[in-house]
């Protein structure tokens, strides 16, 4: 047994109830109403606080007996104000002290809860087994990955063919479509009349130029 099971072992409050002892929220639903109380007891000392002053000033030096009984009065009351200040702390104290601990035992109680529910998941668990699933979904994902890669990659059809031959080929090709096309160009025809010859093509150039001497 874990020790958080033997910390909630025997129920929590109703074990507390059992030993005499008030549950959590009793004890905070009573130290809020002890504060409540001693916050109306507060005002009520600060009015007759109050009131007593409003004496000591109306009787004064007039009815100097009535004015000081009116200030010890007065005196007192603000000492059971102080102590009540006093006692109002320390009841703020224990309660927040007393939340705080009511809080932890819940999340203690709640992570007891969850660590024997835990427990009670991993009970039908075998690790053997477990490895050996993980092993078998390894080689499973790897069988996937073999069978992926067999069909993204294109068929080695062209591997069958040498490629010197195809380039070979090719050449062969573009030599016959050259061939083809100089065979389809034709030539100018030869015109009909002569070309004059070099002497009048000559003196056809001294009459434009007659300066120039042949």
């Amino acid at each position: 047994m874990s020790r958080i099971s033997r910390f909630f072992k025997g129920g929590g409050s109703a074990a507390a109830k059992g030993r005499g002892g008030p549950s959590p929220q009793e004890a905070l639903a009573r130290l809020r109403e002890t504060e409540e109380m001693l916050s109306k007891k507060q005002e009520y000392l600060e009015t007759r606080i109050e009131r007593e002053l409003a004496a000591a000033r109306q009787h004064g030096t007039r009815n100097k007996r009535a004015a000081l009984q009116a200030l010890k009065r007065k005196k007192r009351y603000e000492k059971q104000l102080s102590q009540i200040d006093g006692t109002l702390s320390t009841i703020e104290f224990q309660r927040e002290a007393l939340e705080n601990s009511h809080t932890n035992t819940e999340v203690l109680k709640n992570m007891g809860y969850a660590a024997q529910a835990m427990k009670k998941v991993h009970e039908n668990m075998d690790l053997n087994k477990i490895d050996d699933l993980m092993q078998d979904i390894t080689e499973q994902q790897d069988v996937a990955q073999e069978i992926s890669d067999a069909i993204s990659n294109r068929a080695g059809f062209a591997d069958e063919f040498d490629e010197d031959e195809l380039m070979a080929e090719l050449e062969e090709l573009e030599q016959e479509e050259l061939n083809k096309g100089m065979r389809d160009v034709r030539l100018p025809s030869v015109p009909s009349t002569s070309l004059p010859s070099r002497p009048g093509k000559l003196a056809a150039c001294h009459s434009v130029f007659p300066m120039i001497k042949l």
